[in-house]
């Protein structure tokens, strides 16, 4: 049976700008959608392109160059916001113009000092513009899941009439339950012709933008909007990394595809860090540096034997070069006795013993032994004397050379049983990484 297909709206320049500190200038805004075009997203929301020149001009470039997926510009609802998107879009191949207007009440007393009545006029009459310039038009009620769904749905069949082929569904403020957001979108979708697309757009100000966006595509909904490393507006917006693999790996539960190529998510990740200066925390899913790293000893144990004991997908599978073992007060003897054999040494039991409550001790003041704590500690340990003999044997003379240098050694990635997937399928023995890669990831 085939799957149903899932649209990736990818709104990093646009959404995940917005993010305090994660502004882009237009030579990285074109760098970074190469990326996404790379990656494989249906959709890249360039920017809003009345914000600025700035803007402008990329979301200008980015039509002009970037050809395969669709180029959206965000508008207002307003004719000079339109307008100024359509010139900004028309050079794409794919062009879309995103309409967004307010609808709940709060936002229409407070902020726009409109009534309902004209914002379903202002909706519909905006929606009729773009789409005299634009085929394809999408929109965007803003604040939907905190506006009366009566009035909701109204301002929805108007612009539908109008000629919106997108109907995107914000959880503007990140305020919804996954429950509750999965029977909006299910009682939108009931209500709308089939050839429009519902599309769900959620903030993560309550942690569950991911959740609400799963929820959303199980109600029926088929496009996703989310960014990079979940960045945008105060808390952030859906992450795309998390939405893809939650599908992949749980196709028993979401029997979805996409078009993202997944091995493509990690460089997508570290890219848009290096543009912003924004780094991802540590124990951020998927892409956090954290996300296929083990210290405690039962980890550690399970991983040198079959990595699926705490793995359910590859480091691989997502564009992460390797696992890694991280030594620390929480590894076993089974991590320390195989770094220590990487260094140039094997030791017996009693040994090995002696040199773990050493090590155990050491990680409790330092937090994370590196490799040349490692050798100084062993060094101390064992200095051999004339009444005794040393407990360990050095491994081949090179190796032991570079053991004993100055300088510390470069990280040797931990030997792993053959790996399989994010699907369960084995990867080849040349699938992985050079070492200088892992070095260059991993630091241990």
């Amino acid at each position: 049976m085939q799957r149903a297909r899932i649209t990736v709206f990818d709104t990093t320049l646009r959404d995940g700008e917005q993010s305090p500190g994660c502004s882009m200038n237009v030579p990285e805004k074109l760098r970074l959608a190469h990326q996404l075009d790379r990656l494989g997203v249906d959709v890249i929301e360039a920017g809003f392109p009345i914000a600025s020149e700035g803007d402008f001009a990329a979301v200008q470039a980015i039509a002009a160059t970037i050809r395969r997926p669709i180029i959206a510009g965000l508008a207002r609802a307003c004719t000079q916001d339109i307008e100024r998107a359509w010139q900004a879009l028309r050079g794409a191949v794919r062009p879309r113009i995103h309409v967004f207007l307010a609808t709940s009440d709060i936002h229409l007393q407070y902020k726009l000092k409109i009534s309902r009545q004209q914002c379903l006029e202002q909706a519909r009459d905006s929606v009729r513009l773009a789409k005299s310039l634009c085929a394809d038009v999408e929109f965007s009620p803003e604040d939907a899941t905190r506006t009366d769904q009566k009035f909701l749905h109204q301002v929805l069949e108007a612009v539908v009439g109008a000629g919106a082929t997108t109907l995107n569904i914000p959880d503007t403020v990140g305020y919804s339950m996954p429950e509750e957001f999965g029977e909006l979108i299910q009682n939108i979708r009931q209500r709308v012709p089939d050839k429009v697309t519902i599309s769900a757009h959620c903030h993560n100000d309550l942690g569950l933008a991911v959740a609400n966006s799963l929820a959303a595509i199980a109600a029926g909904a088929r496009q996703v909007e989310c960014t990079i490393n979940g960045i945008g507006e105060r808390a952030g917006n859906a992450s795309l990394e998390e939405i893809v693999m939650a599908m992949r790996v749980r196709l028993d539960r979401y029997p979805y595809e996409t078009g993202v190529i997944a091995e493509q998510l990690f460089p997508a990740s570290q890219l848009l860090s290096d543009l912003t200066g924004s780094t991802v925390q540590a124990n951020k899913a998927i892409t956090g540096r954290n996300a296929f790293a083990h210290e405690a000893g039962i980890h550690q144990d399970g991983m040198l034997k079959n990595p699926l004991t705490y793995e359910i997908m590859t480091p691989q599978s997502v564009g992460v070069p390797d696992s890694k073992l991280v030594l620390g007060k929480h590894s076993g003897r089974h991590a320390l006795a195989i770094r220590c054999e990487q260094l140039g040494y094997e030791f017996e039991r009693r040994a090995l013993d002696d040199i773990y409550r050493r090590f155990v001790r050491l990680a409790d003041k330092i937090k994370k032994v590196e490799d040349h704590h490692l050798l100084e500690l062993i060094r101390d340990t064992h200095k051999p004397a004339a009444s005794a003999t040393p407990l360990f044997e050095p491994l081949p003379t090179a190796v032991a050379a570079a053991a004993t240098a100055s300088a510390p050694e470069p990280l040797r990635p931990f030997p792993m049983a053959s790996q399989t997937n994010a699907f369960g399928a084995p990867i080849p023995a040349d699938h992985h990484h050079d070492q200088q890669q892992e070095d260059y990831l991993w630091g241990v």
